[in-house]
């Protein structure tokens, strides 16, 4: 008897807790598969099932051997979804967690060339500056932007980008150019409530890191909101490139204190496992890193 059909039939009894149950699954009969459990039993040389007429229970041999057999069959599934892939269209809904900012002036403008590649597939994007539980919440992947992705998620990086301390010229002719960190103390700040410091801004200067407590004249959950605070005038901010990169670029927006660097981020699509990766969210994710390619937000 078929190695793999054995295995596959082993592992329906289990994740149905029951041979009628299997059978349905596998559209099979009962005795069918009853036997292929038989016949794998009988072939390893041990019990992997306990039964009786009430319920059945896996033997410490039958738990670890499960293990192994969902592991080995969900490979053979990837497998044959990534070989299927060339020729199969990616159909359904794909649901997506992104940062506001980054999703509106990074994100949206490539959705339409997505949808242009697979129409088959549907888009629910919801914007937030919070951190979504993929699971608990029902996401197929969201966008991050960290120093290091969350260990119990799969990550591939899109994209870097740093967070820069600036004010703009017409600020500065006003109040000074700050040479030290500790000067900010003296300052109109602008502060982003979710940094994850809060009101102390911490750089890595010429001598180690240096701790500054700020006294901000405004707090904004909006980056984008910092970003036109201090372009009309009103204070010092601290806020990653890819919101103003090109501020700084043209002139509209000036760096302060380059030596003593802030941290660098890493933009990344998260999603919870790398198994069973569906087709639709698999294409999705190739897409989003094939657009960034090369593409660092840290000017």
């Amino acid at each position: 008897m078929d190695k793999f059909q054995q295995m596959k039939a082993f592992a329906a009894v289990v994740d149905a807790g029951s041979f009628v149950g299997a059978a349905q699954v596998m559209g099979s009969s009962k005795a069918a598969v009853s036997r292929h459990v038989g016949e794998l039993e009988a072939r390893l040389g041990v019990r992997l099932l306990h039964r009786t007429t009430r319920r059945l229970s896996l033997t410490e041999e039958g738990r670890v051997f499960h293990e192994r057999c969902r592991e080995l069959l969900g490979g053979v599934e990837d497998a044959e979804a990534e070989a299927s892939s060339h020729i199969a269209e990616a159909r359904g809904l794909v649901k997506v967690s992104a940062p506001v900012t980054f999703g509106v002036r990074h994100l949206a403008p490539l959705w339409g060339e997505f949808r242009a590649l697979h129409p088959g597939v549907l888009l629910d994007v919801t914007l937030a500056d919070r951190v979504a539980d993929l699971v608990e919440e029902g996401y197929d992947l969201a966008i991050r932007i960290a120093t290091l992705p969350s260990s119990t998620l799969v990550s591939r990086r899109l994209a870097t980008t740093r967070m820069a301390l600036c004010a703009s010229p017409g600020y500065l002719r006003e109040r000074g150019t700050p040479a030290n960190p500790s000067d900010l103390a003296q300052h109109s700040v602008i502060a982003y409530s979710y940094w994850s410091t809060g009101d102390e801004w911490h750089f890595e200067g010429p001598q180690g890191r240096v701790t500054v407590a700020t006294r901000p004249c405004m707090h904004t959950n909006s980056g984008d909101t910092c970003r036109a605070m201090a372009l009309a005038d009103q204070g010092v901010i601290l806020q990653p490139t890819f919101i103003v990169g090109e501020d700084l670029a043209s002139g509209a927006l000036v760096e302060l204190m380059p030596q003593f660097r802030s941290l660098e981020l890493g933009i990344y699509v998260v999603y919870p496992t790398r198994k069973h990766v569906s087709l639709k969210v698999r294409a999705l994710i190739e897409f989003l890193v094939g657009a960034f390619e090369e593409t660092r937000f840290a000017w």
